[in-house]
């Protein structure tokens, strides 16, 4: 008698992540967020600075924040933010926008970019954490 897994089991084994998956810490990318500051505010007294307001930017259109200049090349994207576009465009700005203001190198700890991003999904558009 073979000792087969099955299909379904198999299946499983070979879609699964082939590292650990990061857990996301809010708490932790409230830190990684002191980066963001000099730029972007987030909570519900936020305003526009330097760059928009970040408050719900999860499910928004880039380039879409009232009262906020954005660049052409943000607002002509066609992108939404979602945890994929998200982590590409924070890792590096100008190479996933190309002509976009923001003149942040980027995060290149993946750590860093799950936790801030943890920490950005908990504002809703109104600045009150969800």
């Amino acid at each position: 008698m073979t000792h087969a897994l099955p299909a379904a089991t198999l299946a499983i084994l070979l879609l699964a992540p082939a590292g650990p998956a990061l857990a996301q810490d809010a708490a932790a990318g409230e830190k990684v967020f002191l980066k963001c500051r000099a730029c972007h505010q987030i909570g519900e007294t936020a305003k526009n600075g330097v760059g928009p307001v970040l408050n719900g930017v999860i499910g928004r259109p880039a380039g879409t924040y009232p009262g906020y200049s954005y660049s052409e090349a943000n607002k002509t994207s066609g992108l939404t933010w979602n945890e994929a576009t998200f982590q590409e465009y924070i890792r590096n700005p100008k190479a996933k926008i190309p002509g976009t203001k923001m003149s942040f190198p980027g995060l290149t700890n993946d750590a860093d970019v799950a936790n801030v991003l943890a920490y950005l999904k908990q504002f809703g558009p109104d600045g009150k954490k969800i």
